[in-house]
């Protein structure tokens, strides 16, 4: 694991607090330092980071070289503990992210309690770097790709039995494809960033959702 990776890792348990909470804190600024962060890129999930970090890696750019780390927050209500530890009143770096227009308000509240920007409207959040996914983000990719292309790489990885099998379930039998798809990816712990890596290697960079695509150009 590289410098930033290890910020990654110590920023994640000083926000989750306990006994090792001032030691992580104590790693986290001085990687900071040391690796040149500029930006921190808050995510809501560990696929979320996948994906950012494959698609930069198919436009040539290595985000950990640029002092970008994108960060998990390990669910939207966490927002505002990493805003007030990576934002002005913490490491007082950059801040950028990725939410789901659910979780919308959640993010909004946490910039603004921590005075970037008020009353924050969605165009507001995407002018501060912070951009909406419709459903999540594998529902961006799923609909950027179609049902077909992704159903050809469930088979590359070896797993389009176990989806077929999936997708005969009494509890499947009234969804889409697409549905199927979505909910399949979430069956398994790591089968959503697995999935997020290569449907992003899959993907027409013509095509690419447009949260990701706005994310990577504003970083």
């Amino acid at each position: 694991m590289n410098d930033m990776g290890r910020f990654r890792e110590a920023v994640v348990e000083w926000a989750a607090g306990g006994a090792g909470a001032s030691g992580a804190a104590a790693a986290a600024r001085e990687l900071a330092a040391g690796t040149g962060l500029r930006t921190v890129v808050l995510v809501e999930g560990g696929s979320d980071r996948v994906a950012v970090e494959a698609l930069a890696a198919r436009h040539g750019r290595d985000l950990d070289k640029e002092g970008v780390s994108v960060v998990p927050l390990g669910g939207a209500t966490s927002i505002g503990r990493f805003v007030d530890l990576c934002g002005p009143e913490g490491l007082d770096v950059r801040l950028a992210g990725l939410c789901d227009v659910a979780e919308e308000r959640f993010f909004r509240r946490a910039l603004e309690r921590a005075g970037i920007g008020s009353d924050l409207t969605p165009d507001g959040l995407q002018s501060l770097g912070f951009y909406l996914c419709e459903a999540d983000l594998e529902d961006e990719l799923i609909r950027s790709l179609g049902a077909d292309l992704i159903q050809q790489v469930v088979e590359e990885q070896g797993e389009l039995r176990a989806f077929r099998t999936f997708q005969n379930q009494p509890a499947q039998r009234d969804r889409t494809v697409e549905q199927h798809l979505h909910r399949f990816m979430g069956t398994h712990s790591g089968r959503k960033a697995q999935y997020a890596r290569e449907l992003v290697a899959s993907l027409d960079l013509d095509r690419t959702p447009r949260p990701l695509e706005r994310l990577l150009a504003h970083l």
